[in-house]
Protein backbone atom coordinates (compact mmCIF):
# COMPACT_ATOMS: atom_id res chain seq x y z
CA UNK A 1 0.00 0.00 0.00
CA UNK A 2 2.78 2.45 0.88
CA UNK A 3 5.34 1.26 -1.70
CA UNK A 4 4.93 3.68 -4.59
CA UNK A 5 4.23 7.16 -3.34
CA UNK A 6 5.24 10.67 -4.28
CA UNK A 7 7.17 12.68 -1.71
CA UNK A 8 6.30 16.34 -1.23
CA UNK A 9 8.39 18.22 1.30
CA UNK A 10 9.42 14.96 2.98
CA UNK A 11 5.83 13.77 3.47
CA UNK A 12 4.32 11.35 1.01
CA UNK A 13 0.97 12.24 -0.56
CA UNK A 14 -0.51 9.03 0.79
CA UNK A 15 0.47 9.90 4.38
CA UNK A 16 -0.67 13.50 3.97
CA UNK A 17 -4.07 12.42 2.63
CA UNK A 18 -4.48 9.77 5.33
CA UNK A 19 -3.61 12.25 8.09
CA UNK A 20 -6.24 14.68 6.69
CA UNK A 21 -8.84 11.91 6.51
CA UNK A 22 -8.15 10.75 10.08
CA UNK A 23 -8.27 14.32 11.40
CA UNK A 24 -11.56 14.85 9.58
CA UNK A 25 -13.00 11.73 11.23
CA UNK A 26 -12.07 13.11 14.64
CA UNK A 27 -13.81 16.39 13.81
CA UNK A 28 -16.95 14.64 12.58
CA UNK A 29 -17.32 11.71 14.98
CA UNK A 30 -18.13 13.60 18.15
CA UNK A 31 -20.77 13.02 20.79
CA UNK A 32 -22.97 15.47 22.67
CA UNK A 33 -22.77 13.18 25.72
CA UNK A 34 -21.52 9.68 26.48
CA UNK A 35 -23.16 7.42 29.06
CA UNK A 36 -22.48 3.93 30.35
CA UNK A 37 -25.36 2.69 28.19
CA UNK A 38 -23.85 4.36 25.11
CA UNK A 39 -20.69 2.36 25.79
CA UNK A 40 -22.69 -0.86 26.02
CA UNK A 41 -24.57 -0.11 22.76
CA UNK A 42 -21.38 0.64 20.84
CA UNK A 43 -19.59 -2.30 22.45
CA UNK A 44 -22.40 -4.68 21.52
CA UNK A 45 -22.45 -3.34 17.95
CA UNK A 46 -18.74 -4.14 17.68
CA UNK A 47 -19.24 -7.51 19.37
CA UNK A 48 -22.04 -8.53 16.97
CA UNK A 49 -20.07 -7.38 13.94
CA UNK A 50 -17.03 -9.35 15.07
CA UNK A 51 -19.16 -12.46 15.61
CA UNK A 52 -20.85 -12.10 12.23
CA UNK A 53 -17.54 -11.58 10.44
CA UNK A 54 -15.70 -14.18 12.58
CA UNK A 55 -13.11 -11.65 13.73
CA UNK A 56 -10.90 -12.46 16.70
CA UNK A 57 -10.80 -9.10 18.47
CA UNK A 58 -10.79 -7.57 21.91
CA UNK A 59 -13.03 -4.53 22.41
CA UNK A 60 -12.55 -1.91 25.11
CA UNK A 61 -14.47 1.26 25.92
CA UNK A 62 -13.13 3.47 28.69
CA UNK A 63 -14.42 6.87 29.90
CA UNK A 64 -12.37 9.05 32.25
CA UNK A 65 -10.28 6.07 33.34
CA UNK A 66 -13.29 3.82 34.04
CA UNK A 67 -13.62 0.74 31.86
CA UNK A 68 -17.27 0.63 30.76
CA UNK A 69 -17.12 -2.26 28.28
CA UNK A 70 -14.54 -4.96 27.64
CA UNK A 71 -14.84 -8.26 25.84
CA UNK A 72 -12.38 -10.64 24.20
CA UNK A 73 -13.62 -12.94 21.48
CA UNK A 74 -12.25 -16.44 20.85
CA UNK A 75 -8.83 -16.34 19.25
CA UNK A 76 -7.56 -13.38 21.27
CA UNK A 77 -5.04 -13.39 24.08
CA UNK A 78 -3.73 -11.23 26.89
CA UNK A 79 -1.51 -9.61 24.26
CA UNK A 80 -4.61 -7.88 22.87
CA UNK A 81 -5.29 -6.36 26.29
CA UNK A 82 -1.74 -5.04 26.34
CA UNK A 83 -2.14 -3.53 22.88
CA UNK A 84 -5.37 -1.84 24.01
CA UNK A 85 -3.70 -0.25 27.02
CA UNK A 86 -0.80 0.97 24.88
CA UNK A 87 -3.07 2.36 22.14
CA UNK A 88 -5.27 4.06 24.74
CA UNK A 89 -2.20 5.77 26.19
CA UNK A 90 -1.55 7.33 22.78
CA UNK A 91 -5.09 8.72 22.55
CA UNK A 92 -5.03 10.04 26.10
CA UNK A 93 -1.58 11.62 25.72
CA UNK A 94 -1.99 13.15 22.25
CA UNK A 95 -5.79 13.68 22.10
CA UNK A 96 -6.08 11.99 18.70
CA UNK A 97 -6.62 8.52 17.30
CA UNK A 98 -3.75 6.09 17.70
CA UNK A 99 -3.82 5.55 13.92
CA UNK A 100 -3.37 9.27 13.19
CA UNK A 101 -0.46 9.51 15.64
CA UNK A 102 1.21 6.48 14.06
CA UNK A 103 0.73 7.93 10.58
CA UNK A 104 2.18 11.29 11.66
CA UNK A 105 5.25 9.49 13.00
CA UNK A 106 5.63 7.46 9.79
CA UNK A 107 5.24 10.59 7.66
CA UNK A 108 7.96 12.26 9.71
CA UNK A 109 10.15 9.15 9.51
CA UNK A 110 10.55 9.09 13.28
CA UNK A 111 9.48 7.10 16.33
CA UNK A 112 7.88 7.85 19.67
CA UNK A 113 11.24 7.28 21.29
CA UNK A 114 13.02 9.76 19.04
CA UNK A 115 10.38 12.49 18.98
CA UNK A 116 8.84 12.30 22.47
CA UNK A 117 11.16 10.07 24.50
CA UNK A 118 8.27 7.63 25.04
CA UNK A 119 8.75 3.88 25.21
CA UNK A 120 7.03 1.65 22.65
CA UNK A 121 6.69 -0.82 25.51
CA UNK A 122 4.18 1.57 27.11
CA UNK A 123 2.74 3.37 24.05
CA UNK A 124 1.51 1.93 20.73
CA UNK A 125 0.95 4.36 17.86
CA UNK A 126 -1.00 1.79 15.86
CA UNK A 127 -4.56 1.98 14.60
CA UNK A 128 -7.49 0.83 16.68
CA UNK A 129 -8.02 3.38 19.46
CA UNK A 130 -10.30 6.31 18.75
CA UNK A 131 -11.03 9.18 21.12
CA UNK A 132 -14.47 9.64 22.64
CA UNK A 133 -14.82 13.34 21.94
CA UNK A 134 -17.60 15.42 23.48
CA UNK A 135 -18.43 18.48 21.34
CA UNK A 136 -17.13 21.70 22.89
CA UNK A 137 -15.49 19.69 25.70
CA UNK A 138 -12.79 17.40 24.30
CA UNK A 139 -11.52 13.88 24.73
CA UNK A 140 -13.04 11.97 27.65
CA UNK A 141 -12.13 8.40 26.78
CA UNK A 142 -11.39 5.76 24.18
CA UNK A 143 -13.07 3.13 22.05
CA UNK A 144 -10.51 0.52 21.08
CA UNK A 145 -10.29 -2.67 19.03
CA UNK A 146 -7.27 -4.96 18.90
CA UNK A 147 -6.70 -8.10 16.87
CA UNK A 148 -6.75 -7.09 13.20
CA UNK A 149 -4.51 -5.07 10.93
CA UNK A 150 -4.34 -1.52 12.26
CA UNK A 151 -6.43 0.04 9.47
CA UNK A 152 -9.13 -2.58 10.01
CA UNK A 153 -9.10 -2.10 13.80
CA UNK A 154 -9.54 1.65 13.21
CA UNK A 155 -12.30 1.17 10.65
CA UNK A 156 -14.28 -1.12 12.95
CA UNK A 157 -14.28 1.57 15.64
CA UNK A 158 -15.15 4.45 13.32
CA UNK A 159 -17.92 2.40 11.67
CA UNK A 160 -19.43 1.70 15.09
CA UNK A 161 -19.34 5.39 16.06
CA UNK A 162 -20.88 6.41 12.71
CA UNK A 163 -23.66 3.88 13.18
CA UNK A 164 -24.31 5.06 16.74
CA UNK A 165 -24.41 8.75 15.80
CA UNK A 166 -26.98 8.23 13.03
Amino acid sequence: MFKNFIKIGGISMIYENLIKELSSQENELQFTSFSNMDAVKIGMFLYQRALNEEKAITIDITRNGQQLFHVSLPGTSADNDSWILRKNKIVNRFQMSSYRMGTILKASNTTLEEKFNLSSIEYAPHGGSFPIIIKNTGVIGTITVSGLAQAEDHEMVTDAIKDFLK
